[in-house]
């Protein structure tokens, strides 16, 4: 049996005040342990993901994430969330390059803001959607698109998007693990809001959620007719963003905040 020592930071992404945003648990690794345990520590974090960094030696980190149920190909939040988590531990060379399932993940920092350099996913009409789907959403009509991870449903009006109270349960049953975004035009000066709802991943509603952005940002500024874009999530917990489309890829950028550290003791 080998005793395992991690460090282990809670951090809320997508903010810049506790208690709003989205909370991300942070493990710093010299070795990955078994895919068992990581999903354990997962599971028992509780967080829609938890994200397990492991320093290189060409100076760049490895990166993982997992749900309470399954290991992530793409996450947002819990990549800012580890680039925060960094600065806390005085990592001094900007930008950072996480090597992840998704590829090189550059992330950048001028002084509180991180910008992540994501891939675009683009979204396609999808023309054999679950004929349950929008009756889960309640929702009566909608456009209705498919990424290559979610469903991508298109509402008129931010307060559909706000008032949602969707059947999770029949949500849970979609098949492929995908998640449901729903996204509607923003007001004021937020060019789009957003929920995300993942319940066969164990992520009934996405407090924040970033790596969506790579998939709804190039439908918007299209559709908008911009490349720079301030994002909103709608959930209880809320959380911005801002956008910008640099060719084939999402620029990601948004703020942190330390809730809590700690260490995680376990004997494997």
């Amino acid at each position: 049996m080998t005793s395992l020592t991690i460090p282990y930071y809670h951090v809320d992404s997508f903010t810049n005040v506790v208690f709003t945003g989205n909370p991300a648990g942070i493990c710093i690794l010299d070795n990955f342990p078994p895919d068992s345990v990581l999903q354990n520590i997962a599971g028992e974090n509780r967080h829609s993901q938890t994200a397990f960094v492991m320093p290189r030696a060409d100076g760049d980190f490895n990166l993982r994430w997992f749900s309470p149920v399954i290991e992530d190909e793409l996450c947002g939040h819990a990549t800012l969330a580890a680039a925060h988590v960094l600065v806390l531990r005085k990592h001094e060379t900007w930008p950072v390059k996480f090597h992840t399932r998704s590829g090189i993940l550059t992330v950048s920092r001028q002084q509180e803001l991180y910008e992540m350099d994501f891939p675009i996913w683009p979204a396609q009409i999808c023309e054999n959607a679950p004929s349950f789907l929008l009756e889960a959403l309640g929702i009566e009509k909608a456009l209705v698109m498919i990424t290559p991870r979610d469903f991508m449903v298109v509402v008129e009006s931010s307060s559909q998007v706000e008032a949602l109270t969707p059947d999770i349960k029949s949500l849970a049953s979609l098949e492929d693990n995908r998640g449901v975004i729903v996204t509607a035009p923003g007001i004021d000066d937020v060019d789009y809001v957003a929920r995300y709802f993942a319940p066969s991943i164990g992520i009934d509603e996405d407090p924040v959620t970033g790596s969506i952005n790579c998939s709804m940002a190039p439908y918007w500024a299209d559709r908008l007719g911009k490349t720079s874009l301030r994002v909103q999530q709608l959930s209880r917990r809320g959380g911005q963003m801002r956008c910008v489309i640099a060719g084939d890829r999402v620029l990601i950028s948004g703020t942190a905040h330390l809730y809590f550290s700690g260490t995680i003791m376990l004997d494997v």
